[in-house]
């Protein structure tokens, strides 16, 4: 066969077989077209009755929260409805009670009428007998209508004068008496809510200093420097043989305070000598005076005492550097200030002056040893040229009964500064008082007798007596008690209490042999 003759039978061969696998693969498309229609076709008739079921059970809960809704609306309908019920009923009872109060009044009203006019009866029945009696009396006694009158209107003019004069004694001491047991309310409530700590000051300071040898350099070639320093600070500058201090000694605290300083400088510096001694001594004045305006402004501010004079903040700062007593000058007006404060509120007074005034009222004690007179009559003057108000100036000028007060803060002041410096603690008494008092309590209990010893105890609040057990039996010994504590409380001023305690011992000793 020639070869093109079988390129043409393969070539048709090829095409038969080409054609007839295309419409095997054609007849598979239309089947998998078909099946894939008819899935289609149930998945959205699935998808259909799912989507109704969902809506149907959306429709459903929808509807039971309505209901519930509803039925919730309905509840509170009904007891809106039971409370309009309710009252309905109270107003219908209160109104029914109404109506039988009207009742009830008209009917006391009618009684009430019908009563007056048996009064009214009844009193001019009653004026015509006492005028009846009254013509008897005249005619009886034989004097006048207007003698009678006159003679009882003295009568009752006597009675009651007396009766006058005992009601304004008995208000008067009622009222005094009101007046002492308020006043001793507000200044203990005063005290009471106001406490401030408190440090006693001497007229002395000690310093510290690192070896004897520089004791020597203190005191310099033949006392020059001590000389020098005394000189410069007007102190006096005790060196004892006590080793490792220096005693620095003045009653001028704000010179004794420089002095203090201005020796610790020149211990650190380690050069003493005139020249130096003098340019610290300046440069330590210097500073001081900056200490005391701060000290002022400080106090100032603690006590609520504003726009004050910088003289006065001045001399204020100075009062820190003074002591009463022991008692710290500065400290003390703050304590007043406060006190008198709180008086004054409680009278309703202006707490503000009150402060100020019991701020202020010692400020003269900062220039009293400077100039003449008094310090009430300094600080009324200092206060007054420095622009403060007239209660301030009457109440630093009469805080010590110096002038009669015509201001209720100066009382209050005066009473302010008695309680913080008669307080427990604020002032020391000085060793001799203290040792006088114990002495005297002692004295006044041997004074009794069959007294064998006597001893004061606890700073002078107790006092223990030995008395002789032969002399003096144990009835005795609590009467001798009682009249040691009661000559005690005539003779002697102290504070607080005294407690007397009498001792009686029998002691019996036996001994065996």
């Amino acid at each position: 066969m020639p070869p093109y003759v079988a390129a043409g039978i393969a070539l048709v061969v090829g095409v038969a077989i080409g054609f007839f696998l295309d419409r095997m693969r054609m007849g598979s498309a239309y089947r998998n077209r078909d099946e894939l229609l008819k899935d289609a076709e149930r998945e959205a008739e699935n998808m259909r009755r799912t989507q109704e079921l969902e809506a149907k059970e959306e429709f459903l809960k929808r509807r039971e929260e309505l209901d519930k809704e509803l039925d919730l609306h309905r509840d509170k309908l009904r007891q809106q409805e039971r409370v309009l019920d309710k009252k309905e009923n109270t107003l219908a009872d209160q109104e029914e009670n109404l109506k039988k109060r009207e009742r009830m009044v008209e009917q006391t009203q009618s009684r009430i009428a019908d009563r007056s006019k048996q009064i009214e009866k009844k009193e001019s029945d009653l004026e015509k007998i006492i005028e009846e009696e009254q013509e008897k009396l005249y005619t009886i006694s034989g004097l006048s209508k207007e003698d009678a009158t006159d003679r009882l209107l003295m009568r009752l003019d006597k009675q009651l004068k007396s009766e006058t004069g005992s009601l304004i004694l008995k208000h008067q001491q009622q009222l005094k008496q009101d007046s002492e047991k308020l006043a001793r309310e507000i200044i203990g409530m005063a005290i009471q809510r106001f406490a401030s700590d408190h440090t006693s000051e001497t007229t002395v300071s000690t310093i510290d200093i690192p070896s004897d040898e520089m004791k020597g350099r203190i005191i310099g070639r033949e006392g020059r420097n001590i000389r020098a320093f005394e000189k410069e600070t007007g102190v006096d500058v005790i060196v004892d043989d006590t080793p490792g201090v220096v005693v620095v000694s003045a009653f001028d605290t704000v010179r004794r305070e420089i002095a203090k300083i201005s020796l610790n400088k020149l211990i650190q510096d380690g050069r003493i000598h005139p020249a130096r001694i003098e340019e610290v001594v300046t440069e330590t004045k210097t500073e001081m005076d900056e200490r005391i305006m701060d000290l002022g402004h400080r106090a100032a501010d603690e006590a609520g005492v504003p726009n004050l004079h910088e003289k006065l903040i001045y001399l204020m700062g100075r009062l820190n550097f003074r002591v009463s007593y022991s008692q710290n000058v500065l400290q003390h007006s703050i304590e007043v200030a406060h006190l008198t404060a709180m008086m004054a509120e409680q009278l309703g007074l202006d707490a503000d002056i009150a402060r100020r005034c019991g701020f202020c009222h010692d400020i003269g004690k900062a220039a009293d040893h400077e100039m003449e007179g008094g310090h009430p009559a300094i600080g009324a003057d200092f206060l007054k040229r420095y622009g403060e108000g007239e209660e301030v100036v009457h109440a630093a000028a009469g805080h010590h009964d110096d002038i009669r007060p015509e201001y209720i803060y100066t009382v209050l002041t005066a009473a302010a500064d008695a309680c913080s410096a008669s307080r427990p603690g604020s002032r020391r008494e000085t060793l001799e008082k203290y040792i006088k008092r114990l002495e005297e309590l002692e004295a006044i209990a041997c004074g009794f007798p069959g007294v064998n010893e006597v001893y004061a105890i606890q700073a002078g609040r107790e006092v223990r007596v030995i008395v002789d057990p032969k002399r003096v039996k144990d009835r005795e010994a609590a009467k001798m008690a009682r009249d040691i504590a009661q000559a005690v409380e005539e003779t002697m001023t102290y504070p607080g209490e005294v407690k007397v305690v009498v001792m009686r011992e029998i002691r019996t000793i036996g001994i065996a042999r």
